[in-house]
């Protein structure tokens, strides 16, 4: 397999990745060419890359920048802008888990904590009954899970690593 072609299969699995994980497909493709790039790009060459539109191409590079995925360079001389993701794969990962948090799990959590709030009567009914206790073990299971997502973007690689070598050993007996 030649590097073009190569290249070509990682800029299309990472964009079928991206839908699945809640990024727009052309947005993870973007990202998946910056990712691989050697040098800083413009627009316009991400765009014939991808064959996009440039309205595609400045929407999602600026969410990817909003994302700091990605970061807007300036060349002297230039009045292009170029653009370079971040190559270091344990931030990309914890940036993800961040703007995937701030997005999903935050906004659940808020929910939770008002509706365990409901007013109810002071005999409460199965159906309130069984709704509060699921609303319950929800919010249980989010606190947890936020925690977790918590330590894992306060954290260094190395103590993740660890940690997942740990449990897969574990739940290998």
């Amino acid at each position: 397999m030649e590097l073009l072609e190569a290249r070509g299969q990682f800029i299309e699995a990472w964009g079928t990745l991206g839908s699945n994980w809640g990024i727009n497909r052309a947005m993870a493709q973007i990202h998946a060419v910056l990712l691989v790039a050697e040098q800083p790009m413009c627009t316009e060459e991400i765009m014939e890359e991808l064959g996009m539109s440039r309205g595609s191409a400045n929407t999602n590079i600026r969410t990817l920048i909003d994302w700091r995925l990605v970061e807007k360079r300036l060349k002297i001389g230039e009045r292009k802008e170029f653009f370079l993701a971040e190559k270091d794969i344990w931030k990309v990962f914890t940036k993800i888990v961040y703007e995937r948090r701030k997005k999903e799990l935050e906004p659940l959590r808020l929910l939770l904590n008002n509706l365990k709030h409901i007013e109810t009567s002071s005999k409460k009914s199965k159906e309130e009954v069984a709704f509060l206790t699921m609303i319950n073990q929800l919010d249980d299971f989010t606190s947890l899970a936020d925690k977790m997502l918590l330590r894992l973007m306060n954290e260094q690689e190395s103590w993740f690593l660890q940690t997942l070598t740990k449990v897969l050993k574990i739940s290998a007996k």
